[in-house]
């Protein structure tokens, strides 16, 4: 059996403060907080078919990090790979409103309470990795992506 790693797929949303805060909190998670080996999947890419996205989704562990409760990354990768493993509603962390604001989306626009929501988010996201079973390991062999996790 291969080392534990867990997938993360964020919101590809750019027209609205919950993707951005979604796409900031797993790089944050990413880079500085992650418990266990973890890898972002790319959501565009999934949703165009990409197979070793959608494989290692298969395989491993995988949680969503939607921007709103259209929850579209969990929706996907319930179609293409099946079951998740978790995900977060952005929504439901910093407010629906917060949520689908189009006024503020880029990253030289965030003030200091949307980095705060931002390190609000990237707990969820450690807490959700850290509900997550070794035993969540589907134990097929997994065709690489070029993400180390071959």
């Amino acid at each position: 059996m291969s080392e534990l790693k867990i997938g993360l797929i964020s919101c590809s949303g750019e027209e609205c403060l919950g993707g951005t805060i979604s796409r900031l909190a797993t790089r944050r998670v990413l880079d500085e907080l992650k418990l266990v080996e973890t890898v972002t999947l790319c959501l565009p890419l999934y949703l165009a078919g990409g197979e070793e996205e959608r494989n290692f989704a298969k395989v491993f562990p995988t949680i969503s990090v939607d921007g709103c409760d259209k929850l579209c990354a969990k929706r996907s990768t319930e179609k293409f790979s099946g079951r998740i493993n978790g995900f977060i509603d952005i929504s439901k962390i910093i407010g629906t409103e917060n949520a689908l604001n189009t006024t503020i989306v880029r990253n030289k626009d965030l003030k200091d309470e949307h980095l705060q929501m931002v390190d609000k988010v990237a707990g969820e996201i450690v807490k959700a990795i850290g509900s997550i079973s070794p035993d969540s390991y589907s134990g097929k062999s997994f065709q690489g992506c070029g993400c180390g996790s071959e």
